[in-house]
């Protein structure tokens, strides 16, 4: 009971620590260089998570691979979680089509002088080709996920094969030690989120403010709308379907991840506390949350599929240019694809959208119309991502026979 007292009472400093920060931020809004002095505590966290977030991803899914004696299960759990991926982050890229065209959130936007240099996204194939390390310390000490993960099925492939064998025990024996030392600490630094919060989030507001939101604000909303729609419907339905858990009981359990997710706009910061909460408090087992959630952070961008839907046709109405049906469904394709390319790319989002833009004509100069307001998008565009890799996680525990 006292566990969960505790719990109850960090959400609610994390609450009030994220509602003062939009205050002290907007007060702030003309001083800006006060409010940088508050950035050094949200670096420190983020740091901090960092920290732990490579061992403890690593030594997860080396522990989670070696508890399975049918590396048939591995294909299964891994072929299940790419389709729940692809599936949602195409839904996720027509909701926003759906609310565009409905809300029209670009008509009227008085385009000038518009400059935008697009950046260069890694193809499907040099994302395939870069998931295999030439080092493996290089690869860990880098903290690459994709490789990370892959080292780590390897390692824990090979863990299974020794045991067959009668050895590899005490290797076994000191990574599940190094996972136990890694949640722990995990534990101790979310203690410290309200301050991480507060060093995030008084800096970004002040940054951006009320004379940069108010000209942009119907997009804001109309891609707020949709960040609901998807985590209401979509994964609402897949939690009731697919899952003995409520959606009451998911955010009861998730809400820690998922308010770290918003403010710190990185799904990786999150992951640590996403395998923490899923496993001790939603029961998953640890051979899936160590292999979807890790996965699930580089490349299910169901948020950033949100985001292009919107921001495409935000950006045709804006220029006057009409998208047809036939290119509507280029953006769906290309959004959904793209988003795989660019696993573990930072500032994904927005070159993403470059490439999403120019499949379909549209002047890439218009990723310049969202360039000041695209941290308030990023932060539920990471929340969305965040909980799309916690419900997956749900429903292929469910699937494989080991779910609650």
């Amino acid at each position: 009971m006292k566990t969960g007292s505790s719990e109850k009472r960090q959400v609610w400093y994390v609450v009030i620590a994220l509602l003062l920060s939009i205050v002290v931020g907007l007060a702030l809004e003309n001083h800006q260089d006060i409010a940088l002095y508050f950035k050094p505590l949200g670096t420190i966290y983020i740091n901090l998570i960092k920290m732990v977030m490579v061992p403890l991803v690593f030594s997860s899914l080396v522990l989670g691979v070696a508890s399975m004696s049918d590396m048939r299960r591995v294909g299964k759990i891994g072929g299940l979680t790419v389709l729940i991926f692809l599936c949602t982050t195409a839904v996720a890229v027509v909701i926003g089509l759906v609310l565009s065209n409905i809300f029209k959130p670009g008509l009227g936007l008085a385009v000038t002088n518009l400059e935008y240099e697009a950046k260069e996204m890694p193809n499907v194939l040099d994302t395939i080709t870069a998931i295999f390390p030439d080092n493996i310390l290089n690869a860990l000490l880098q903290g690459n996920m994709l490789q990370v993960i892959f080292i780590a099925l390897i390692i824990g492939i090979a863990l299974v094969k020794l045991a067959q064998g009668g050895k590899g025990a005490s290797l076994r024996n000191v990574i599940e030690d190094v996972f136990n030392l890694m949640i722990l600490i995990t534990k101790w630094i979310m203690k410290l989120t309200p301050l991480g919060v507060i060093g995030l989030m008084i800096p970004t507001v002040a940054q951006n403010g009320i004379s940069v939101i108010l000209p942009l604000l119907k997009v804001i909303l109309v891609f707020y709308l949709a960040v609901v729609i998807h985590n209401v419907v979509v994964y609402g339905l897949l939690l009731k379907t697919r899952t003995k858990f409520s959606v009451g009981e998911f955010l009861k359990a998730m809400a820690p991840a998922q308010l770290l997710a918003f403010v710190s706009c990185s799904s990786a910061a999150a992951l640590p506390v996403s395998m923490q909460r899923t496993q001790e408090e939603l029961g998953i087992s640890k051979e899936v949350s160590s292999f979807v959630l890790p996965l699930g952070a580089t490349i299910n961008m169901d948020g950033n599929a949100l985001y292009q839907g919107i921001v495409s046709l935000f950006v045709a109405q804006a220029f006057g240019i009409s998208l047809t049906i036939p290119m509507q469904f280029v953006v769906v394709l290309t959004g959904t694809l793209a988003s795989i390319g660019a696993a573990g790319v930072p500032g994904a989002g927005v070159i993403v959208l470059s490439t999403v833009l120019n499949s379909v004509g549209l002047p890439i100069e218009g990723v310049a119309l969202i360039a000041g307001i695209d941290r308030i998008l990023d932060m539920g565009r990471t929340f969305t991502n965040v909980t799309g890799d916690a419900v997956t996680a749900c429903v292929v525990d469910r699937a494989v026979g080991k779910g609650k």
